[in-house]
């Protein structure tokens, strides 16, 4: 008997070599006969397979370009730096140091995961085929998740405090000796003078000393309810001006990012300052995904219910960063 669990396993192996995604051999190993180790180690390869073929399919999203990626090495990450972008001076005299904030900007890291059963029976009766589509699916999910989280917090940017402790988007953030300042145009639907308005009050931004903080908005974010609107404002050649057309001043002076997770709120766009280290958002990853398993024959699922489980798992959050690099628009109330 062990003669042919080493067969078996030397065809499985070979037949993964063969197809590197994996899926090809999910029916040679249902079709082996009854489940032993050797068996579930090669399902497990190549379910993996799937599963990585999918993940590093998925184009990003471009919600992702808003965010600064963090490496976490914590439960929790503080931000005390945020706020602390004097500029560069003069040196005259000794040199002025800006020491982190007291209280400092946290973000606590949360865990995240997703999981597919499969029935001890399929993998018996060869019928993993039908698995294959939901492994992928997996990988697709954990690709696009953050993206999904970074949507969450745009769309709740009006009630959820920044490090400053305002909203990230709101009339008045404080800014020390220079007053305050706003990135929320609260009754300003997505159109062409609305757009050069909010152009004008970010390139307007200064620091706490008035010195002009050189904000260049570059990416104008919207919804896909707002797709038609933002192309062209940035992409047509001419516009309407009473009975005749002129040039369009604003013709590709920002490149646009269209994110389906932002359709929540389908009247809210976004523009931002995204050429810089630091962004508007942040991505803190403490874990990045990973494909695991829970097939031991001793396993809870598999003795009580006959049913091998696969999924993924990733630790990390998201948060704001600087809100003077980026301003939302939006209609009235």
């Amino acid at each position: 008997m062990m003669n042919l669990f080493l067969i078996a396993a030397a065809f499985v192996a070979a037949a993964l070599t063969s197809a590197p995604d994996g899926a090809a051999a999910l029916p040679l190993i249902a079709a082996l006969g009854l489940v032993n180790s050797a068996q579930l180690t090669s399902l497990f390869t190549g379910f993996k397979a799937v599963f990585k073929t999918a993940f590093d399919g998925v184009a990003d999203s471009g919600l992702l370009n808003l965010a600064m990626r963090v490496a976490s090495t914590n439960k929790n990450e503080e931000y005390g730096w945020l706020g602390k972008f004097p500029g560069l001076r003069e040196w005259i005299g000794a040199r002025q140091v800006h020491e982190l904030a007291a209280n400092g900007y946290t973000i606590k890291n949360r865990d995240f995961e997703e999981t597919v059963g499969v029935d001890r029976n399929d993998i018996e009766d060869d019928n993993l085929g039908v698995y294959s589509p939901l492994i992928a699916q997996l990988g697709f999910d954990a690709r696009r998740h953050p993206a999904t989280l970074l949507a969450e917090i745009l769309l709740a940017g009006e009630t959820t405090p920044c490090f400053d402790g305002q909203p990230m988007f709101a009339a008045a953030h404080p800014n020390g000796a220079a007053g305050t300042y706003s990135n929320l145009l609260a009754a300003n639907a997505l159109t062409a003078d609305n757009y050069a308005a909010a152009r004008a009050a970010m390139m307007a931004y200064t620091n706490e000393a008035g010195t002009p903080l050189g904000v260049l908005p570059a990416h104008l974010i919207v919804p896909p309810q707002l797709e038609g609107v933002a192309r062209a404002i940035l992409n047509a050649e001419m516009v309407a001006s009473g009975n005749a057309g002129v040039s369009n001043v604003w013709r590709n002076s920002a490149e646009l990012v269209v994110a389906p997770e932002l359709a929540g709120a389908p009247t809210a766009w976004y523009l931002a300052d995204l050429r810089r280290p630091v962004k508007p958002l942040i991505l803190q990853m403490r874990k990045e995904p990973e494909f695991v398993s829970k097939d031991k024959p001793d396993d809870d699922a598999v003795f009580t219910k006959k049913q091998y489980l696969y999924g993924v798992d990733y630790r990390g959050a998201v948060g704001y960063g600087l809100p003077h690099l980026i301003i939302k628009g939006r209609p009235a109330a």
